[in-house]
């Protein structure tokens, strides 16, 4: 455990940050027992009340478990932690952790049909200009970039038609996961942000209250990217 003094007194955000840094990436192991916080407070520089309120926010992520008038300890953050660290996971330094974007990539083909699906079955008849004024405006972008914020935000609206908080929550973690990295993925998701059809089927069979056709449309609109970018992922994992 390398813990570098921080420069700045009293900053519970960069205590919070280092430690989390170094529980990611495996250089505290789960059940690895922290320092107690007299002495986390003489090797960051910092004051005790930053590192308690630091060492609180990591057991409210999942990232230790505090026991009172214990150690305080590493957890498997695999089996305690929620969606919202998956932001902090897709990247690792400079380079994007292929594992973490296969697992994006699935869980996208795997959700946005049951998403569609939902909508379908729960939207109303607000959803029909909605859908369509999305669809119009990811047809008339033309930068690769501007398309896949275009093609988020046509989701963005289906995820609110299908009125599930869970889905919604996900979907906002996604997209923020995702977004970093928009311009990366510009060349695979080229073929899929730019045909507006696929996205107005999808709309259509939304609108028609056809959950199937939904569910049926969204899959041909994912599958093929998805398997795409699931394909050049393994390639790059067997060239490591």
């Amino acid at each position: 455990m390398a813990l570098r003094q921080v420069t700045r007194r009293s900053v519970p955000e960069h205590v919070f940050e280092q430690i989390m840094s170094d529980v990611l990436s495996g250089e505290m192991a789960p059940g690895e027992v922290l320092p107690n916080e007299r002495r986390l407070a003489e090797v960051l520089g910092v004051s005790r009340p930053a590192v308690r309120e630091a060492l609180s926010r990591l057991n409210a992520a999942g990232l230790v478990e505090i026991r009172h008038g214990d150690a305080t300890t590493v957890r498997d953050y695999r089996r305690h932690a929620g969606l919202d660290l998956l932001p902090r996971l897709v990247l690792r330094g400079d380079a994007p952790d292929l594992a973490v974007v296969r697992s994006i990539m699935e869980a996208r083909l795997h959700n946005g049909p049951k998403v569609a699906e939902l909508a379908a079955e729960r939207s109303g008849p607000q959803s029909a200009a909605v859908l369509d004024g999305a669809v119009t405006a990811l047809a008339a972008e033309e930068d690769p970039v501007a398309r896949q914020r275009a093609a988020l935000t046509f989701w963005d609206h289906v995820v609110d038609a299908a009125d599930s908080i869970v889905f919604r929550l996900m979907f906002n973690t996604l997209r923020a996961t995702y977004e970093p990295a928009l311009e990366a993925l510009a060349t695979v998701m080229a073929s899929e942000v730019s045909h507006p059809e696929p996205y107005q089927r999808v709309a259509q069979a939304i609108v028609a209250g056809d959950p199937a056709g939904a569910k049926s449309a969204a899959i041909d609109l994912l599958e093929p990217a998805t398997r795409s970018l699931l394909s050049a992922l393994s390639g790059l994992d067997h060239q490591r």
